[in-house]
């Protein structure tokens, strides 16, 4: 059977619980319903206004879009400086004694930089790079940990118009080297390492054996975190402390074209070479930067923390250039949540008076799992908003998040999106979307997406389908790093003029959006095709359950069979009886068709340090394979873990 006859997903977990806006957070929300219908009724002429009101340009902008499918160019004529705008701005607006970051070591030690801090620093690191030879267009390596040197060193590659890559501390060498070659950039920022889990983590022999295999790197920064002294090749490395503290603290801003490259972020491909995301100037920070303050509903004395790692897209938009871009203060934390103990993010939450919370549902999970005592110890009542980001949120997780982080209170805002697209694309406005657990409820303002089947045509309400944009976004993608081929092939041939980037959504009776996954997740269980998610849902719906993970198994009989790992909360016991249960709760929930045949106990899942789980070694554990590339893995030993397992319970 071809894709194109396949029936579409099937919607088969029902949702019925609601949350409307407290009407005295809708009183004073940024977001109003007026903006859907402003947005509606021109969106070019919307993002044209906000591009304006929003960006202190150098030159004005003379053509809001140019859009010769697939490729986009936002308020072309333009010119202007992200740095300038996330930084000299807010000082110029009296911001300069404003916290820009609390930033928390793990082991505990802490800094805070204010926005004149900030404009300091970054003005000296980027005369470090102008002292380096490295002149706008110049592309920049970044491989570090959760350090204000991060931030630092790409705001000061966007003051000198020099595009850079952010490689996630926890890559190795070779994924390093890959990235640095298909990008060519001249200059490395590493550091000697970082703490994870009470551990010092080393990235400098890493970075050596990157750089012994990319010709273009002709220096090597190198922050001094541990103090200890690291191995340095002589005329090649140099310390951050070194070049960049003895800087002059001026450093013009260098006004670039609204479509100059900010930077490459590469997503990690299971059987091609990574995909280098490109992503542009103006369109990127004005998408980020109004996508912040309406979905987070930000206000002047906000302390917002994103809980993610700045090496993925989440902490580039949601962490330096939209917050910076609104004059926010956040929190930079650099440890693991479990480290030194399960309330260590409470500890930070009460102690900063965080008031803004953004993460993701496996984080989430993981504290369900531990139970409500740890959240419960603090005060968190100076929270007043919620976020998730990464996978779909199970409405289990999103009610006890709600319940015993939110008290009730706070609402949650479920957001979907990708590298790719820069921004936030479908997510509630607090204070104007009544909301649904699990549900990313409706495109942000100036976005239209739909859900189609397998002939590009718009599924009814209450189908499933493949989730589709029908028109470009400030923020998107504007290709893939010297591949134009690969970017047409990649998002835009699967269906004929629409960008799909490979997830599976549905949409209610009420037009609420449900993320399902990505469809290569998508399991065809005698013929009808059920949603990874909606199964994993159902399972962590049982009392008894923290998390799950769900796979296709071949199957004589039904073609594929589902196949559950289980991860139990504290304090419950694994026995044939629950298993028995849990299959016939999931039936029950669902239908007989989504009971899985076989299960597993697990104590952990394997995941990524960005907390996305990688169901694709799940299916080789399951059909007994041999394993995929686990590098990206933040614990590789889980697999091992999970493979010594026998006991499973079929069916």
């Amino acid at each position: 059977m071809s894709v194109d006859q396949r029936p579409e997903i099937e919607n088969l977990l029902a949702e019925a619980r609601t949350f409307p806006p407290d009407p005295a957070f809708a009183a004073q929300a940024n977001a109003k319903p007026e903006i859907y219908d402003e947005a509606a009724a021109d969106p070019v002429a919307f993002w044209e206004r906000l591009a304006r009101e929003r960006i202190s340009w150098f030159e004005p902008f003379t053509t809001t879009l140019e859009w010769q499918l697939p490729f986009a160019k936002w308020f072309t004529g333009g010119k202007l400086n992200v740095a300038y705008e996330c930084v000299d701005r807010q000082v110029e607006r009296g911001l300069g004694d404003k916290v820009a970051y609390h930033w928390i070591g793990e082991p505990g030690d802490t800094r805070t930089l204010t926005y004149r801090d900030l404009q300091r620093e970054v003005s000296k690191a980027a005369n470090a790079l102008l002292e380096l030879g490295v002149r706008t267009g110049d592309r920049v390596a970044i491989y570090m940990p959760m350090i204000p040197e991060l931030p630092i060193a790409m705001l000061a590659c966007a003051r000198i118009g020099a595009p850079h890559t952010v490689v996630f501390g926890g890559f190795s060498a070779e994924a390093l080297s890959g990235r640095i070659n298909d990008c060519g950039a001249k200059v490395l920022i590493t550091a000697d390492g970082g703490w994870r889990r009470g551990k010092k983590v080393g990235l400098k022999h890493h970075a050596d054996e990157a750089v012994s295999d990319t010709p273009t790197i002709e220096k090597v920064i190198v922050v001094d975190r541990f103090g200890e002294g690291v191995h340095m090749v002589p005329r090649r490395d140099l310390w951050w402390h070194d070049i960049v503290d003895r800087q002059s603290d001026d450093c013009p801003p260098v006004p670039v074209d609204s479509e100059h490259m900010l930077y490459l972020l590469y997503t990690s491909g299971t059987t091609a070479k990574p995909k280098g995301i490109l992503h542009t100037s103006a369109g990127y920070l004005l998408g980020t930067s109004f996508s912040h303050e309406m979905i987070f509903d930000l206000k002047p004395d906000d302390v917002y923390w994103c809980a993610a790692d700045i090496g993925w897209v989440t902490g580039h938009s949601y962490i330096v250039y939209g917050p910076l871009k609104n004059g926010t203060t956040g929190i930079l934390y650099e440890g693991a949540p479990d480290t030194p103990t399960w309330d260590r993010w409470w500890q930070i939450v009460e102690e900063y008076k965080v008031s803004i919370l953004y993460t993701a549902p496996t984080a989430i999970r993981a504290f369900m799992k531990q139970g409500p005592q740890y959240p419960e110890a603090h005060d968190l009542a100076s929270l007043r908003l919620l976020g998730s980001v990464g996978e779909p949120i199970n409405p289990e997780a999103w009610l006890w998040y709600h319940e015993h982080v939110g008290r009730g209170k706070a609402p949650i805002v479920d957001t979907w999106w990708q590298t790719e697209t820069g921004m936030i694309l479908i997510t509630p406005l607090p204070g104007v979307t009544t909301t649904k657990p699990g549900s990313a409820t409706f495109p942000f303002p100036g976005v239209e997406a739909d859900v189609v089947d397998g002939n590009g045509e718009s599924v009814p309400l209450g189908g499933g389908g493949y989730l589709v944009l029908k028109r470009p976004w400030p923020a998107m993608l504007r290709g893939i790093y010297g591949d134009d081929e690969r970017y047409r092939q990649t998002y835009w041939s699967r269906f004929d003029g629409l960008y799909f980037a490979g997830d599976g959504a549905k949409r209610d009776e009420d037009g609420y959006f449900w993320l399902l996954g990505r469809v290569d997740d998508v399991m065809n269980i005698a013929g009808h095709r059920i949603s990874t998610t909606e199964v994993e849902s159902a399972l962590v719906d049982h009392r008894a359950v923290a998390e799950a993970a769900v796979v296709g198994v071949k199957d004589d009989v039904t073609g594929q069979a589902i196949y559950g790992f289980v991860i139990l909360k504290a304090g419950q016991e694994p026995t044939d009886a629950l298993a028995v249960q849990l299959r016939e709760h999931v039936a029950y929930v669902i239908g007989p068709i989504a009971r899985p045949k076989y299960l597993m106990f697990v104590p952990d899942l394997p995941k990524t340090r960005s907390g996305k789980i990688m169901r694709r070694l799940l299916r080789d554990i399951a059909e007994g394979r041999t394993l995929g590339d686990t590098t990206t893995l933040a614990d590789a030993t889980v697999v091992e873990t999970i493979r010594d397992n026998t006991g499973v319970a079929e069916e």
